[in-house]
């Protein structure tokens, strides 16, 4: 899990500073609310061409990092 999570970055010159996912403008919570909406990992992959498979189980192991603690830290 600590892998997937370095593709998740936060960069203030991109999306606000809100984390995204390899530094592009596809921001975690966008891809969690897809999933939350019922999407599937296939959906989003045909939807988005140049996202992996593994930058969406980025997005969740990240949103499983931060409810599971208080300080969670990744670089910028």
């Amino acid at each position: 899990m600590k892998n997937l999570i370095t593709r998740i970055t936060i960069n203030p010159d991109v999306a606000h500073g809100k984390p995204t996912i390899r530094n592009t403008r596809y921001a975690v919570s966008f891809i969690l609310e897809y999933l939350a909406g019922g999407d599937t990992v296939e959906d989003l992959l045909k939807e988005f061409i140049d996202l992996e498979k593994e930058d969406i189980l980025a997005c969740l192991a990240y949103a499983a990092q931060m409810v599971n603690t208080k300080d969670f830290r990744i670089s910028a």
